[in-house]
């Protein structure tokens, strides 16, 4: 069964993403066309950036790289939850993607935004970097704005006129992620 990772990619206090990537993930775990499992980077604590060599070579010497590689390794697509920062996405999550590159190589990933502009411009950045790390990243986005989908810009209520596009990235992921399957083989057969 295709195997999809949904990474809530923040890690402060009081973060706004931990109810979104359980609404999400709720949802998406209904389906049996896909597994999903939620990654908290919480649960992955990563320093910044402490690898000796490009993480292209796949030369990974400190144990945190080893675990985190291993469980990005073991997904076939991703759904991203995202806040936006500055016009971008999180220091963390940014962090988390570039200790890895093979582990990203051939897999889907769709997004999932939340933000005072839904979090678009967070996406537009993570996408530049899924072209880098050859990943292929749908089209269909969820897009959620602190006005519209969380009371008082805290706590979130989402709108059922959000579950049509969640279901359809979805979908895509899950389509592009069993596609992209014969290159995710080559790539490891290459590599043994």
């Amino acid at each position: 069964m295709t195997r999809i990772g949904m990474i809530l990619g923040s890690t402060r206090p009081n973060r706004r993403g931990e109810p979104v990537a359980r609404w999400a993930f709720d949802l998406a775990s209904q389906r049996t066309d896909a597994e999903f499992e939620l990654v908290d980077l919480r649960d992955y604590p990563l320093p910044h950036l402490d690898e000796g060599m490009p993480p292209s070579l796949g030369r990974y010497q400190n144990a945190h790289t080893h675990r985190w590689a291993e469980k990005i390794a073991s997904f076939d697509g991703f759904v991203i939850v995202t806040p936006e920062y500055n016009h971008s996405t999180s220091g963390v999550l940014k962090n988390a993607i570039d200790f890895l590159f093979a582990e990203w190589n051939h897999k889907a990933v769709g997004f999932i935004s939340y933000g005072a502009h839904g979090g678009v411009r967070a996406v537009e950045h993570l996408r530049v970097m899924a072209g880098e790390l050859m990943m292929a990243d749908v089209r269909a986005q969820v897009v959620l704005n602190f006005a519209t989908e969380f009371v008082q810009y805290r706590d979130f209520k989402p709108g059922d006129y959000n579950l049509p596009v969640l279901t359809t990235m979805l979908d895509q992921v899950i389509a592009w992620s069993e596609v992209l399957a014969p290159l995710r083989a080559r790539q490891q057969v290459a590599a043994a």
